[in-house]
């Protein structure tokens, strides 16, 4: 290959005497000989053939799977090569830039990549027919034709119905024919897709880098959109041009492909795909074919040559024996009895079940839902509604009828499924929608599904969908309901539902009904104020938060006015913000100075942003004293650390606030998890109770004389605000209660939750297709009960926390007729249990709170395959187990000094008799 001037003559004459660039060629001469070559002089922008000349090359494409150590010998992977003959057949007589090129694949072969294999190689003693078979073999020798234009293809040219992984190997070579020799940045299209790419042109090579997330193609694929649950993918694309004597001697491109999970980074993979063209020889070729036109040249050649798109196509390999769908589905069943649920192999059962449903038609998905008895349905509805494709949407629809009031489990698992989907589409918020606008058979699911409504805004928003008609037909459904809301109950549904969607044009009614609501209303108004980022929380938002929590306007509940402190204190507060707080410890009911100042030095002891303006404060004499910072009580505050590492964190708080007479007012605990400055919300758990000073002849604190006796529960999960439950409402129900002396726990959510769910179809340079999917789910069990006995003078609170995890990676390279694959895995099983006892027996009341996490046994695994599409195969499998030893998280010396109290050993009697 050689660069040409318009009239077929080289602008560069190669200094051996008796050869010249345009005349015939020995047979079989060598580059050591100096033979003709890609030449890089001359007017021409790109490579150009020289007239008459057939060049010979060798072609080889390599890749390697590891989890990015960087070890090829531990890779799996497979290389095919081929010698490749190029000739050009037709020049533009209008210019050298305008060419047509033949290129033809001869002498495949197919070998592995790691040299330690040896005999286990899946390709020793095969024939290249037997490997990737006849028809395909046949396909992938048959020439090409590129019309190459100013060193660009403009079309490629190949026969029609040819197998479209067979196609996509001749694009990835036809791609490498691609190029420039000025340095710049430019759009290119080849197998890749429309993508940017940049030239850098030096004496000795041209370095071509393609910015691989530029690239435009049609390709599937989804991703977590919270970047703590998400995960990082890094692509680049390097080509070299080697030029020697001003020639081009050889093509070398390497792609690399790099997956990491954010908070997990041993869910990490890497694929490096190499790409590699030398010319050896060149020969004596056929003529140039006379023309103006190139359209014409090719119907000459082949009539039935056709012009396809150069970029990559999609492909799926054949699934030779894979189950069915029911077949899958009776084979995992068993793992999803509810007493297995505890266990790694449910969640396991659950992410393949997924997989294979996102494949299946709707006929067959309702068909197994009608089949399945009611014991394994409510996670047959999680995995349906997880694989979030329009078949099982539309299958999981049609089985579910929320008129009627039987079946309310499962329309609780499929709406908590929808809340916690990881790619959700309007279509799915629509369905909900048009189900709120119909009737219900119970009004706990219809506030369920405007609870979750409001959790779909928020995660279409944040992925750039907030101008969708279904979001916006969300909205004005949210903002309209709590703006003509008569019923309390559906004030507190649509509050929920905006504590989900946290929309910005919310906030306007959210000050109104924190400031002027009554009771629970204007503490979830508070509540779903403090879920919103820091630029939400404005001057006015903290105008409002201030005439609260000091009570300028009117009397305010406990809980209001530290929620409205906690607004303040976590949004960048001024020095007089946090002075007028500071102020007030000491004049505040007993207990809520207790918890303001637990508060303040929780946020001083854990480095909380607001701990700087707060030493500030703390300065003056005034508003630092032995008065204000020895007040007693039993209430609390605290955060601490569950784990740390430099590049992410888990955090655990738990705040405890009592009512004067020393029953519980509200329980917060939450968990954090943080991978850099990124938050996820895992958990917070938040046990109410008002109105029970009357059970022990106690006197109400201040504005809260008139409450009606209650207690319950709310949960958020995985940044999604769940339905409250109820443990008791009004006195009469409070007094069956406790004579049926029943302590047993209320369920909050359980389930098989997807939380993680990427997948990634790649089209690589070289014609293969690759998959980078990352799944991860949960089977969890939160529940939580109160117990209260008069006769003991003691009550305690419980918060159960049951949660088994699966993570698993699977990346892949297929060519249809051998694939490569790389699997990664974790899983651990776990709980977690907070118990609060609170002994009134005498006074002050002892107060013990306990934070319990049992042993977690934590299983790594990894499994590397090699499998032609024949059956045959090598697989290498890993295994490591470790157990991280249960705790008792730290909280505060005081309460550790509380609970030996409540605790004490009791003193034996020193009688042994009777009397």
């Amino acid at each position: 290959m050689i660069l040409h001037n318009s009239n077929g003559k080289s602008n560069f004459k190669i200094p051996q005497p008796g050869i010249e660039p345009s005349g015939p060629a020995v047979e079989g001469q060598s580059l050591s000989q100096k033979s003709l070559v890609l030449l890089l002089k001359g007017h021409t922008t790109g490579l150009s053939l020289n007239n008459d000349r057939l060049y010979k090359l060798t072609y080889s494409t390599e890749v390697f799977l590891d989890r990015g150590k960087g070890n090829l010998q531990d890779s799996v992977g497979y290389r095919i090569s081929s010698n490749v003959d190029v000739v050009l057949l037709w020049r533009s007589p209008d210019g050298d830039d305008d060419q047509l090129v033949q290129v033809m694949v001869k002498d495949v072969k197919v070998e592995n990549v790691n040299e330690q294999r040896g005999e286990k190689g899946i390709f020793k003693g095969k024939k290249p027919s037997q490997i990737i078979r006849k028809e395909n073999l046949e396909a992938l020798q048959r020439p090409v034709l590129l019309h190459l234009v100013h060193g660009k293809v403009k079309e490629f040219y190949s026969y029609q119905n040819e197998p479209v992984a067979i196609e996509n190997l001749k694009r990835g070579l036809a791609s490498l024919f691609q190029m420039q020799l000025s340095s710049g940045t430019t759009s290119e299209v080849d197998i890749s897709g429309d993508c940017k790419v940049t030239y850098q042109a030096h004496q000795d090579k041209v370095i071509k880098i393609k910015a691989l997330d530029s690239c435009k193609a049609e390709r599937s694929g989804f991703t977590t959109l919270n970047p703590v649950l998400g995960v990082t993918s890094k692509a680049t694309s390097v080509t070299t041009y080697k030029i020697e004597d001003s020639f081009v001697v050889a093509v070398l491109a390497e792609e690399i492909h790099a997956l990491r999970l954010n908070f997990l980074q041993t869910i990490a993979g890497k694929i490096l795909s190499k790409q590699k063209l030398e010319l050896k020889t060149t020969e004596a070729g056929p003529r140039l074919l006379p023309g103006k036109q190139v359209a014409a040249i090719i119907k000459a050649i082949d009539s039935k040559y056709t012009a396809i798109p150069i970029v990559g196509q999609v492909f799926e390999s054949e699934c030779k024996g894979c189950p069915s769908l029911s077949e899958h589905w009776q084979s995992i069943r068993k793992h999803l009895q509810p007493d297995n649920l505890s266990k790694a192999e449910a969640v396991r059962s659950f992410l393949t079940f997924i997989k294979r449903l996102r494949t299946a038609k709707k006929e067959e998905i309702l068909q197994i839902l009608k089949a399945e008895n009611k014991e394994v349905l409510p996670q047959l509805v999680d995995a349906v509604t997880s694989a979030q494709t329009p078949d099982s949407l539309d299958a999981i629809l049609d089985f579910l009828d929320f008129k009627s009031d039987s079946s309310i489990i499962l329309q609780e698992r499929f709406l908590y499924a929808c809340g916690f989907a990881s790619h959700p589409d309007e279509e799915l918020l629509r369905a909900l929608i048009s189900k709120f606008k119909g009737s219900f058979g119970s009004s706990d699911i219809r506030e369920s599904v405007m609870i979750i409504i409001g959790a779909l805004v928020r995660k279409l928003c944040q992925n750039e969908g907030c101008k969708l008609k279904g979001v916006v037909e969300a909205k004005k459904l949210i903002l309209g309901g709590l703006e003509k809301a008569e019923k309390k109950e559906d004030l507190m549904m649509y509050l929920l539902a905006l504590k989900n969607a946290r929309l910005p044009e919310g906030i306007p009614l959210l000050l109104k009904y924190a400031e002027t609501g009554e009771g629970s209303v204007s503490h979830l108004a508070t509540t779903t104020l403090q879920r919103y980022d820091a630029p939400f929380i404005t001057d006015e938002v903290k105008k409002t938060m201030n005439r609260i929590y000091h009570q300028n306007r009117k009397v305010h509940e406990k809980t209001v006015r530290t929620t409205a402190a906690a607004i303040i204190l976590n949004n960048n507060p001024s020095y007089m913000e946090v002075k007028n707080i500071l102020l007030s410890i000491g004049e505040l009911p007993k207990e809520m100075n207790k918890y303001m100042l637990s508060i303040v030095q929780d946020i001083l002891r854990f480095e909380i942003p607001a701990s700087k303006m707060v030493r500030r404060v703390l300065k003056e004499m005034f508003a630092h004293n032995y008065d204000r910072f020895s007040k007693s009580g039993s209430s609390s505050a605290y955060t601490g650390y569950i784990e740390r590492s430099p590049h992410s964190a888990s955090t655990y708080s738990l705040d405890i606030l009592y009512s004067g007479s020393g029953i519980l007012r509200r329980s917060n605990l939450n968990i954090f998890q943080y991978v850099r400055k990124n938050p996820l919300h895992s958990i917070q758990v938040v046990i109410e109770a008002q109105g029970l000073e009357t059970l022990i002849a106690a006197t109400p604190d201040e504005g809260e004389e008139n409450l009606d006796s209650y207690a319950g529960l709310s949960a958020l999960l995985f940044d999604v605000q769940l339905r409250p439950v109820t443990f008791f409402n009004g006195y009469t129900d409070l007094m069956s209660k406790m004579l049926s002396a029943s302590s047993d726990p209320m369920s909050v959510v359980k389930g098989l939750i997807l939380l993680i769910d990427h997948s990634q179809e790649l089209q690589l340079q070289s014609g293969l297709k690759a998959n980078m999917d990352v799944q991860g789910g949960l089977a969890i069990d939160i529940s939580g009960s109160m117990e209260f006995s008069l006769w003991y003078r003691e009550s305690k609170t419980r918060v159960k926390n049951r949660v088994t995890v699966v993570i698993t990676g699977d990346i892949t390279v297929d060519s249809s007729f051998v694939k490569a694959g790389l699997e990664i895995g974790v899983e651990t099983e776990g709980g977690l249990e907070f118990i609060s006892t609170v002994q009134f027996s005498q006074y002050p009341f002892l107060v013990c709170l306990q934070m319990d996490r049992d042993g977690v046994p934590y299983r790594q695994f990894e499994t590397k395959y090699e499998r032609l599409s024949t059956g045959r195969g090598y697989v290498s499998r890993k295994r490591k187990e470790s157990l991280v030893a249960g705790s008792e998280f730290p909280l505060h010396q005081e309460n550790s000094e509380m609970c030996k109290m409540v605790f004490s050993p009791q003193p034996e009697s020193s009688s042994s008799g009777w009397f």
